[in-house]
């Protein structure tokens, strides 16, 4: 990075949820919710930082009607299976809480140049008869040790209802073949501000172990990041097998002007260091709705690991 270069300052404004992804060929993708919530966009460049006046480009637009019409959410852009495919949820105008899990698969190599096409919605295991039946969103896919998994929020219960991490193994880009297993529900105080939320799940791999950070409470300034961590060796699919941080791993600073840190993803720049990509604001005073105030900015931190654990650090 520029050694002028500002971290955990506004990087990319008005993109919540931002996901990168370094291919293998060092080119860096970038998408996010925008604050239409209408619409999956990309961008590409050779370096991290020359993402944030790269020229955006619109790959889908959601429907008019039906699922896929309304809240288009968290968009990821992975590569697997010899495929590139994009991750998001959606719902439906007339049902505008329906959130759901859908994909999309590009038809060539290029991203930026070839054809998405619809996969519709994640298909769960067949022995699952509970996986995506509610309001599911935020998924996430890692590899390890040859296989594919993916990890998601869904919110269980009646009322106000509580939203949960679960992890199942994949079959293909877009095909589950585990049932659903559930990792993290909100244990604690710092989760259940505003409503009870694990959601925003993301893996960094260092040394043997795999880390999954995650966001907790509501949109606003209360939005906070938790973190699990488990053995590479260790049975994925086995609640046991990850060990749950008491204490949020990031937060709120006045400090430093952050405000509802959170639903980060991970990253390397062109120097090997190690970047957290996260979105916050930089107000206390949010008008309207948290969820459609515009004013989450996709940032980037630098950060180490210090005795085998990374440690996010504002300074």
């Amino acid at each position: 990075m520029d050694k002028n270069f500002q971290y955990n300052k506004p990087w990319i404004l008005q993109r919540a949820d931002p996901y990168v992804y370094k291919h293998t060929d060092g080119k860096y993708y970038f998408t996010a919710s925008v604050p239409e919530y209408d619409k999956i966009v990309l961008r590409c460049s050779d370096t991290l930082e020359g993402l944030k006046d790269a020229p955006e480009l619109e790959v889908w637009h959601k429907h008019d009607r039906g699922p896929m019409s309304k809240h288009i959410w968290a968009p990821e852009i992975h590569y697997l299976f010899g495929k590139w495919y994009i991750y998001f949820a959606g719902s439906d105008v007339d049902d505008i809480w329906a959130l759901r899990p859908y994909v999309l698969e590009c038809q060539g190599p290029d991203p930026m140049k070839h054809p998405w096409i619809e996969k519709g919605k994640i298909q769960r295991a067949a022995t699952d008869e509970f996986s995506f039946e509610a309001f599911s969103l935020d998924a996430t896919v890692f590899e390890n040790k040859g296989q594919w998994y993916y990890i998601w929020a869904e919110k269980v219960g009646v009322g106000k209802q509580i939203s949960n991490l679960y992890i199942a193994r994949m079959e293909n880009g877009y095909t589950l073949a585990t049932d659903q297993v559930l990792l993290t529900t909100p244990d604690y105080d710092w989760e259940r501000h505003g409503f009870w939320v694990n959601e925003g799940p993301a893996i960094i791999k260092r040394d043997g172990k795999i880390f999954m950070t995650y966001s907790a409470s509501d949109t606003g300034i209360n939005y906070c990041m938790g973190m699990l961590t488990a053995d590479e060796d260790s049975d994925l699919l086995d609640p046991l097998s990850w060990k749950k941080e008491r204490y949020p791993v990031l937060k709120s600073s006045s400090e430093h002007v952050v405000y509802g840190p959170g639903h980060n993803s991970f990253t390397k720049d062109k120097d090997g260091n190690d970047i957290l990509v996260y979105h916050a604001r930089t107000e206390t005073e949010i008008v309207g709705d948290p969820l459609y105030n515009p004013n989450r900015h996709a940032m980037l931190m630098k950060f180490e690991f210090v005795n085998g654990r990374p440690v996010f650090d504002y300074d």
